[in-house]
């Protein structure tokens, strides 16, 4: 009974419970990656710019189903400044601007697509979701 539990599971000595739950701990990195991706459209947006490497917003906007495109725009200004997304403007007449994953995010999508996986093999209850 003791081992579900949880707060056994956490290191009891000071320099192991700062490794996992301090403010530069393992929990506060999976944290701020969690926060970068909270948000009903960020997901979609970038599988769809991993699928295709750079997109136009009104591509986007086609794709993926239901969004408007001032939440659109929202999202997309939110993963540009968290650096996970960039965005290119080329300066023409009419204006042509397309997005892309930077480095950052594709760096992501190795551990987004591992997190696709775990949840084929592992079916979630919907009451989670």
């Amino acid at each position: 009974m003791c081992e579900a539990i949880t707060h056994f599971k956490v290191p009891m000595n000071y320099e192991d419970r700062l490794w996992c739950l301090g403010p530069d701990g393992s929990a506060a990195h999976v944290r701020r990656v969690m926060t970068v991706l909270s948000g009903r459209w960020k997901l979609p947006i970038l599988f769809r710019l991993f699928a295709q490497p750079s997109m136009r917003a009104s591509q986007l906007l086609r794709d993926i189903s239901d969004i408007s495109q001032k939440m659109l725009t929202q999202r997309l200004r939110e993963l540009e400044n968290d650096g996970v997304i960039q965005r290119r403007d080329f300066g023409e007449q009419p204006p042509r601007v397309e997005y892309s994953l930077t480095s950052l995010g594709l760096e992501l999508m190795p551990v987004l697509i591992a997190m696709r996986s775990f949840s084929q093999r592992n079916a979630v209850p919907s009451s989670v979701t």
